[in-house]
Parts: structure tokens; sequence; C-alpha cells
């Protein structure tokens, strides 16, 4: 399946299938379902569940593969993440993430604090460590983890479904490698699922890899050179923020589309105690 291989498919998927919201008065609650199909067909799964309160957030989620996807490599892996909100998006303390498949088993732990990687391990480390692109410690700051960077914010007063919804760059970390996602706003569309109907704002979406990664990468180079990646963003009003409900990404074996089958979002007080 190069020169995006089947393997790193639940990677894209399980950054991807995170959702949750940022700020607002009230602590905001997430159940939700997404279903991963290549080419039209299943692929696999994923589920997050999460809390945002006013100053913190916590989430969770899980993701394995199914059908097809088991006869190159069955995968399956959970991640979480938790910090503080600030006025311009999630500031993560903790994140970690394991990844099993057919080959081996891989633990990401990190620290964070004001948005810099403190303390960073991963076992085992890349068997290729040698022949990548050095992360820096300058590499390491103004970063968010792959679980947290799908907490967008957008400025009060600004539409929800509008450009500032969209415009951004992202730059993420995730223990191995760095990389920005680039958002830029491609107009607006109408979406419905199971807990959600209405706006959604559609983004373009960039990939460039900054460190971590193979020079030589054939999937890398794929996927920097990629300009068929979308994600549409649906609103939450009361927390004034959009999260992803659907995502595709052109791969050398076909469109592979993640979207939410079941988006559940309620509220409750906040924990005063905090």
């Amino acid at each position: 399946m190069s020169p995006t291989p089947a393997r790193n498919l639940p990677k894209i998927a399980s950054a991807a299938a995170l959702l949750l919201c940022a700020g607002g008065a009230r602590a905001e609650t997430i159940k939700a379902h997404y279903g991963l199909s290549l080419m039209g067909l299943s692929i696999g799964s994923a589920y997050a569940s999460g809390v945002v309160e006013p100053q913190n957030y916590r989430v969770d989620i899980t993701m394995r593969t199914s059908g097809l996807a088991n006869l190159v490599n069955n995968t399956k892996g959970a991640a979480t993440a938790s910090g503080g909100l600030t006025p311009v998006g999630p500031s993560p303390s903790a994140y970690a993430n394991t990844t099993t498949n057919s080959d081996e088993t891989r633990t990401v732990r990190m620290a964070l604090a004001s948005n810099s990687v403190r303390a960073v391990e991963v076992k085992p480390e890349p068997w290729d460590a040698e022949q990548r692109v050095p992360v820096t410690d300058g590499a390491k700051k103004r970063v968010v983890d792959p679980v947290s960077a799908l907490i967008m914010s957008v400025p009060q007063g600004q539409d929800l479904a509008g450009p500032a919804a969209c415009n951004r760059t992202i730059a993420v970390f995730d223990g191995v490698t760095r990389f920005d996602v680039a958002l830029s706003y491609a107009g607006a569309h109408t979406a419905q699922t199971r807990g959600y109907a209405g706006p959604v704002a559609v983004c373009s979406a960039r990939y460039t890899p900054i460190a971590g990664h193979r020079p030589d990468s054939k999937s890398t180079r794929y996927m920097a050179e990629n300009r068929d990646m979308n994600v549409w963003l649906a609103p939450l009003p009361e927390a004034h923020v959009v999260v992803p409900i659907h995502i595709d990404i052109k791969t050398g074996a076909g469109e592979l589309v993640i979207e939410a089958s079941d988006f559940q979002i309620g509220s409750k007080h906040a924990d005063s105690a905090r």
C-alpha cells in the first residue's frame, strides 16, 4: 500500500479520531464513535470520550483496525491527554499512547508544561532512529500532543462556521516526530450524523514534517506534497469552539475517510473544588 502503507493509516486515524471542546462556563462532555474507511470499505473504528472543564481537560481515545486492514496489519491503540486551558487553546501536561500491531507494541509517555516538552519516554525506540532528522530542544517548544491538537478554540466574536474556524497552524510533537498541520478555510457545508446536524466549516489541510522523520521516507514525502486533505469542523456554540466531525485524506491506496457516526456532546456543572 505504498506510498502510504496500511500500518500508517491507524496512526493517522487515531490522531484524527479525538474531538473535544475547550473553555466555557460549564464542563463539556463528549462520547463519539468514528468509522474508518478506505475506498469505501470499512477498515476500523475509534471511540473518544472526555471532559473539558473551564480550566482543565482530559480525553481518552481507543481505536482498532478491522476487516481487510487486519489482513495487512492488525492494529489497535489507546491514547490519553490532559492539561489546562488557556485563551489560545490547550496547554497539555501529560500525554500517553500505546499502539500494538502485528510487529510490536510501542508506548509513548510525555510530560509537558507551558506547551514545552519536559520529559519523553518511547519504548521501544524506533529501529531507524539514527536515520531520522534529529529533534532539537527548540522543536519541542510551543507544541501540543496529537490528542490535544484537536481541541480548537475560535476567538470571541468570530463566526464558528467562517474562516476563523479554520485558519491556524498547529505544531504537533508525538514523542517521535515533530510536524505542523496548517488549516485554511475552504468554505461551508452542512453535516448530519447522530447527535449533530447543521453547518460545518470546511478546511483544507497541509502536512509539513519538521523533525523526527526519515528524509528518504516515501510516505512522508507523499503526505508533505498531498493537497487532498480536508477536515470538517462542527461548531459548539456554548464553548465557542469547533471540532472535527469528518476527515478525508487521499492516500496511495485510495481515499481514507474518518467520519463520526455518533457524536454526543453534553454539559454538566464544573467541579468548583478544582
